[in-house]
């Protein structure tokens, strides 16, 4: 139901636990109720369509663009429905990704590929694999639940002009590409500023960070920029995000696999 930290994660507190007569909070208890707060923080927005111009750069510097727009639907009592459609270049207009976000069952996603005109069922052990080319990954694109991840509070320290909370998340579902995730998010107003993502053998493998924060609806924070850095390959993925909307009018017929071939 709620959003993943790729997209946004707000943590307001944390919860407290008795052991004997003494008042105590373990890293675990603390980090695992962050994440239920951040769970509810974001709650309400219904729907939301934005676009994005994702800016691919290999570590020669050598660019390609690619022109999107967004869609997301909140499910109650479930993962959240995303779609992402492709405007430009020419070779991918008219691609779509369709997300059906669970809790520690796999996530549903499905690909349409116009040079095919066929959909195809993306395999849930493929979901570490990069998202047509970037340096985002299948599985970074779904709200990602509270369930899917177990947690641990690590510290507060300075992050830029803000005071954050530091993070640890580590993937309960099966074939993940990550070990472990870790996040900076501000204490004033919950948003995150940086992930580090690690990788099967814990190495860093990637860092994302967001800038250019707006509000929309007096309430829900939206990055204008995420930029994403492979360590290991030293590829860079920008997206530019504009023209957010949130409790737009589209519904749950926008979000049907079959109807993916006909999207403009």
């Amino acid at each position: 139901m709620k959003k993943s930290w790729i997209l946004i994660w707000l943590l307001p507190i944390s919860l407290i636990c008795y052991v004997g007569n003494v008042l105590a909070e373990t890293p675990e208890e603390k980090g695992l109720a962050i994440a239920i707060a951040a769970d509810k923080r974001d709650a309400g927005f219904e729907t939301q369509t934005a676009e994005m111009v994702m800016t691919l750069r290999n570590r020669q510097g050598q660019e390609s663009t690619r022109y999107i727009r967004t869609r997301t639907l909140e499910v109650e009592g479930d993962g959240d429905k995303t779609l992402s459609i492709f405007d430009r270049p020419a070779d991918v207009k008219h691609t779509a990704v369709l997300t059906y976000s669970h809790g520690l069952e796999p996530d549903d996603q499905w690909l349409y590929l116009p040079a095919l005109k066929r959909v195809k069922r993306i395999n849930s052990r493929n979901k570490s694999g990069p998202f047509v080319g970037s340096e985002f990954a299948f599985e970074d694109l779904g709200s990602q639940e509270v369930e899917k991840y177990s947690y641990k509070y690590l510290r507060d320290e300075a992050c830029g002009e803000w005071e954050c909370h530091v993070i640890e998340r580590y993937p309960e579902y099966e074939y993940s590409g990550y070990t472990r995730q870790i996040g900076w998010i501000d204490k004033a107003e919950y948003r995150v500023v940086k992930i580090e993502f690690y990788d099967r053998k814990d190495a860093k493998l990637k860092t994302l960070t967001y800038s250019g924060y707006q509000e929309y609806l007096d309430y829900y924070w939206r990055p204008d920029e995420m930029f994403m850095v492979n360590h290991q390959t030293g590829k860079e993925t920008t997206l530019k995000w504009s023209n957010y909307k949130l409790k737009t009018d589209i519904s749950e017929r926008d979000f049907n696999p079959n109807a993916l071939p006909r999207l403009r």
